[in-house]
């Protein structure tokens, strides 16, 4: 799949489009980083989590203790010795990217910070972040706290697929705690090009980085950039990327899940025939450019002997295009069809042998 070429200011970059997992580009991807405070979107994700599992509520007062009203870096400025209502302390976290408030939740969440850390971990195993490792719910530097472009990536499709209800948070543009009004450190949600989360981060040794996500015309891309000079070239070139996936690639929908494809023959069914479906959606992502090498292919055996169960699987669906691997998905049983009785199949059998019909 010949994309066309981009080469990017980013020191590490990753581009994804979130519906097939199509990378549209790739630039140290999978090169360890600071992840500054791009890693909150794992804090967010444990939140959210105990949120679900009803382990903390949107409406609860959690307490601030002294080790979250001390830290530096961006603040909510919430206050020592107070208690602040779960919500407030998420918007303090997904608009005003406080440090303070990321703490205050892992300890409500976790107990301490370090707790709080080991479940990041955790739930980076479950979700297959490979080279990612946490020590805090800040992002704040440490040499023991990194990750990658495609994890970070990963973890951004996460949040969105398991708390989609949750994710807009990250797209507000500003919010208002103890009289003091910040906006979201987001530049992109400004900028009316789709963007709708999610987070940036900035470290001394790692330069300005985002994890951005736009949605146009409901096909929606993931972002993940870091290593930019400053605030300006982080803006700019992440918005370039973004442009550069919606314009030079396009995602082609092939089949929807149980859209008939085919028919199989029977035998010994009593129904001669049964559809062939698609087993899931079946999309590609390509370049614009390749949309004219596009094929699809139905490989399946018949006939199909009987019982035949409800999504049992018949053959496959194989997608090419030129200069891409091919990709294969499952064709399944559309319908359950029943083994003739005794004496029909009797019958069928004989009807063979003597080189007749099934009947």
């Amino acid at each position: 799949m010949a994309a066309p070429a981009f080469e990017s200011e980013a020191e590490q970059a990753v581009l994804i489009d979130a519906t097939t997992g199509t990378v549209l580009f790739d630039k140290k991807a999978n090169e360890r980083m600071p992840t500054s405070s791009m890693s909150k979107i794992m804090t967010m994700y444990l939140v959210f989590d105990a949120i679900k599992q009803g382990k903390l509520k949107l409406d609860e007062m959690v307490p601030v203790s002294e080790h979250a009203w001390k830290m530096e870096g961006s603040r909510m400025f919430i206050d020592v010795g107070t208690q602040v209502k779960v919500e407030d302390l998420i918007r303090g976290v997904a608009i005003q990217s406080g440090n303070d408030a990321s703490v205050a939740l892992a300890e409500a969440v976790g107990g301490t910070e370090e707790s709080f850390a080991n479940r990041m971990n955790e739930t980076a195993a479950k979700l297959g972040l490979t080279n990612s490792h946490f020590v805090n719910a800040t992002g704040l530097p440490d040499p023991q706290h990194y990750s990658t472009p495609d994890d970070l990536a990963k973890l951004s499709l996460a949040l969105m697929r398991d708390f989609p209800e949750d994710y807009r948070y990250f797209g507000e543009h500003e919010f208002t705690y103890n009289k003091i009004k910040q906006g979201n450190r987001n530049p992109l949600l400004y900028r009316n090009i789709g963007v709708d989360g999610v987070k940036t981060g900035h470290a001394e040794d790692a330069g300005y980085g985002m994890i951005a996500s736009a949605v146009r015309d409901g096909r929606r891309l993931v972002l993940v950039v870091n290593g930019l000079s400053d605030m300006q070239a982080r803006a700019d070139e992440s918005a370039r990327l973004l442009e550069y996936g919606f314009h030079e690639f396009s995602t082609y929908a092939i089949a929807k899940a149980g859209q008939k494809l085919a028919s199989a023959k029977t035998w010994l069914g009593e129904s001669a025939e049964v559809s062939v479906v698609a087993a899931q959606d079946i999309a590609m992502t390509l370049p614009v450019s390749a949309r004219g090498g596009l094929h699809a292919a139905i490989e399946y055996q018949q006939p199909v002997t009987a019982p035949i169960a409800k999504g049992q699987k018949l053959g496959k669906l194989i997608v090419t295009v030129p200069g891409s691997p091919a990709v294969e998905t499952p064709l399944i049983a559309g319908e359950s069809v029943a083994r003739k009785g005794f004496f029909a199949s009797l019958a069928a059998k004989l009807s063979l042998l003597l080189g007749g019909k099934q009947t």
